[in-house]
Formats: structure tokens, sequence, C-alpha cells
């Protein structure tokens, strides 16, 4: 090995350690998500308990809950698409709970052709979990005041127009009629961390062959 040879080496090495280390370290974030994800799954699936009398965003996000009262006819209609099913909307719905609350119930999906279509409201029990999407970012329009269309689930805005409380629960039974219910699951949580390895363990490989040509080119050249 010639002295020319030295330098480009060690920046290789040096390089592809760091590439790799990267990659690791994507992989034991991908292991700690996969544990995070299954401990929500778990906690989705939980037996549901009464409505909490106060409710915390964080703390009791994905809870399992049950509540008696009544849907009061007052909605939202929130604008999705499904698979093998096609356009549609997520109906947002205050339900008054026995106690005089008015929380905001995620009924699930009805298509385009039910949408004009009475709907059922009135008393029921409501079985689903607390959630508080973040669907939401600069590019998000506002309300259609023509259709009555929502481009997405803001518990903030939602509240503020149905005048209820910033309790949001995603129903997980059916509520009646022909609206059938989309649960909380975790296929909305992202978990890129295996893309982000094989893109790290990638470019050490391009950079390792990249340092591997260079130090043949510069032994071709002291030949």
């Amino acid at each position: 090995m010639t002295r020319r040879m030295i330098f480009p080496l060690l920046v290789g090495l040096l390089g592809g350690a760091i590439l790799i280390s990267l990659g690791v370290w994507q992989m034991q974030r991908l292991a700690w998500k996969e544990g995070v994800l299954a401990e929500i799954a778990a906690r989705i699936a939980d037996a549901p308990v009464a409505l909490p009398a106060t409710v915390d965003p964080v703390a009791d996000r994905y809870m399992p809950v049950t509540a008696t009262g009544r849907f009061t006819g007052e909605h939202a209609d929130i604008l999705v698409s499904r698979k093998q099913i096609g356009a549609g909307v997520r109906v947002v719905e205050v339900f008054e709970t026995a106690d005089g609350r008015r929380v905001l119930v995620d009924r699930g999906f009805l298509t385009d052709d039910d949408r004009a279509k009475p709907r059922e409201s009135g008393p029921a029990t409501v079985e689903g979990n607390l959630h508080w999407p973040e669907e939401t970012d600069g590019f998000t329009p506002p309300p259609d005041p023509k259709t009555g269309l929502w481009f997405a689930r803001d518990v903030a805005a939602l509240s503020a127009a149905l005048e209820t409380e910033a309790t949001f629960i995603v129903a997980r039974k059916p509520t009646g009629g022909a609206i059938e219910p989309m649960p909380v699951d975790t296929s909305g949580i992202p978990n890129d961390h295996m893309n982000y390895a094989i893109t790290w363990f990638s470019l050490a490989a391009v950079w390792l062959g990249m340092t591997a040509y260079l130090l043949w080119r510069i032994r071709q050249r002291t030949v």
C-alpha cells in the first residue's frame, strides 16, 4: 500500500462506519417502535371503561370507553376515501351523555350515496376509543360552506363549531343506520425505520464501493 492510499482508505472506512452505525441505530429504533405499536394495539383492544369525567389528550389517547346518552343530530361530515369502496364521509356527531355532557363521536363511514338519506339519531350506547387525530397542517383547507364538508378531523375546530367539549370518541361498534364504524388502529402511526435503515446501509455499501474503486485507481497509477 502506497502512502497516497492511506488517507482515502481512512476516510472511506470512517464514512462507512458512520453510515453503518446509522443503519444499526435505525434498526434499534425499529425494535423500539414495534414495541410501542404493540402496546398501543393492546390498549386499543382493552375492555372499555366508563367515560372519565375529565380527559387528557396525551394520557388518555386510545383509551377504550363507553358512554350512554343520545345522538343529537348535530354533525359534521369529513371527506374520506376507502379502497375498493370510493369516496364518502366520516360522520362526526354530537353525543349528549346521560349526565348532560356534549362530546364528539366519530360514528364511521357513510358512502356518498347514503349521505343524503335520513340518519338515525336518538338514544344510544357508544363504545369506542378516545382519540385526538393529528390530520391537519398548513395545507388543510377550511370546511366548505356549500357542501358542508370538512377535510380533516380537527377536534378543536369541530368542538368549537358544534359547541361541545374537546372529547373525541371513535366508535368501534355500529351506532345505527348505514354508518360503518372505522375503529382506531395503529395503521396510521408512521413506522419508517426499516426504510431508513435500508437507506443508510445502501449508502454505506455505495460509499465503501466507491472507496475501493478509488483505491484501485490510485494503485493503478502507481504501478
